[in-house]
């Protein structure tokens, strides 16, 4: 299991990138292991696409959201993975530059949209919450449709103007005068695009964070509210934010969770690692990568574990009860 000396991707060329070769056990163990990661991502996400599709009852704002954040993970999963999983375990770039280009467009926009779309989410449970009386009115598909748009459309445009125009590469020639090398997929910029992405990771994050503070705040208050009513009355007064809005929040809320453990590695360490001139372990920087990669598959299974709606969902669909057409009506709320 031990790695052999260092030889190049193309033994050809003098301006070759180096490789590490590894053994041909570790190169099976690493495409089961990432080959697994990929398909739980498509899978859980394509359930999750069908079951917000088929059933009516979950045709709702908050659930288009759900919607769209899942065909990214899907796309990623589908487009951006199975190339890495080659880079990961051959440790080159075989593919050429222009298809670099594109997998560096296509990861850099699904991740933009997926934080994007988990921003977006936490407003949404900002609204149910903390203005329960206003909610429906002010959050309706229109504009859970106009959220969607933006959350696909400002990533696909602000990724556009760094990588498919001269404003950034052209700037940056005479600052970044070594040029990479022949087998990897590192393109000029590359050394200031941690710092790039950053406006575009953190301000999101503080948005979500702050969101989520008030709602937990507004929460806990209004459950004293119900508490305190329901002992001078004796009786459940309804008021303030129902259970499942509550919960959904809490959802959403492990869900944004879980999104910044997974990418906050990879971020920081492409930001420090851009001005210490890329010292981070190959094998460090590549397991940074799938962290991040895998949070794509998390949002599925904490749904699966935290949404019956899901749960019986799923059910319906792996037992092809789905295809029966009285099953786009079930009620996946009823006990």
């Amino acid at each position: 299991g031990q790695e052999r000396p260092t030889t190049l991707c193309y033994e050809a060329l003098n301006n070759s990138c180096p490789r590490n070769v590894h053994s041909t056990g570790i190169k099976l163990a690493i495409y089961i292991v990432c080959s697994a990661g990929m398909l739980l991502i498509v899978v859980g996400n394509l359930l999750v696409i069908i079951s917000i599709s088929h059933f009516k009852i979950l045709h709702n704002p908050t659930h288009c959201l759900l919607l769209s954040l899942a065909l990214a993970d899907l796309l990623l999963g589908l487009t951006v993975l199975p190339p890495s999983i080659s880079r990961s375990v051959e440790g080159c770039w075989y593919f050429g530059n222009h298809f670099c280009r594109l997998h560096t467009f296509l990861d850099t926009v699904f991740c933009l949209v997926s934080i994007l779309h988990l921003c977006f989410i936490a407003v949404d449970r900002y609204w149910a919450i903390c203005f329960p009386l206003e909610y429906h009115t002010k959050f309706t598909n229109r504009e859970a449709c106009m959220y969607i748009g933006v959350a696909w459309c400002l990533p696909v445009g602000y990724t556009s103007v760094f990588l498919y125009t001269n404003v950034v590469e052209g700037g940056l020639t005479h600052l970044l005068l070594d040029m990479p090398c022949v087998g990897s997929c590192q393109l000029l910029f590359n050394k200031l695009w941690g710092w790039l992405n950053c406006p575009m990771f953190f301000l999101p994050c503080i948005i979500m964070i702050t969101l989520y503070m008030k709602i937990f705040i507004v929460a806990n208050r209004q459950a004293r509210e119900i508490k305190a009513m329901n002992i001078r009355a004796g009786s459940s007064v309804p008021t303030g934010a129902s259970k499942t809005e509550w919960k959904a929040a809490k959802t959403l809320g492990i869900a944004m969770g879980v999104y910044l453990l997974c990418w906050l590695p990879f971020t920081i360490d492409t930001m420090v690692d851009s001005l210490l001139n890329f010292v981070t372990p190959a094998l460090l920087f590549d397991i940074f990568i799938w962290f991040a990669y895998l949070n794509s598959a998390c949002n599925p299974l904490i749904y699966a574990f935290s949404y019956r709606w899901f749960r019986k969902a799923m059910i319906t669909i792996i037992t092809c009860r789905v295809f029966d057409a009285r099953s786009a009506s079930l009620d996946l709320y009823r006990e």
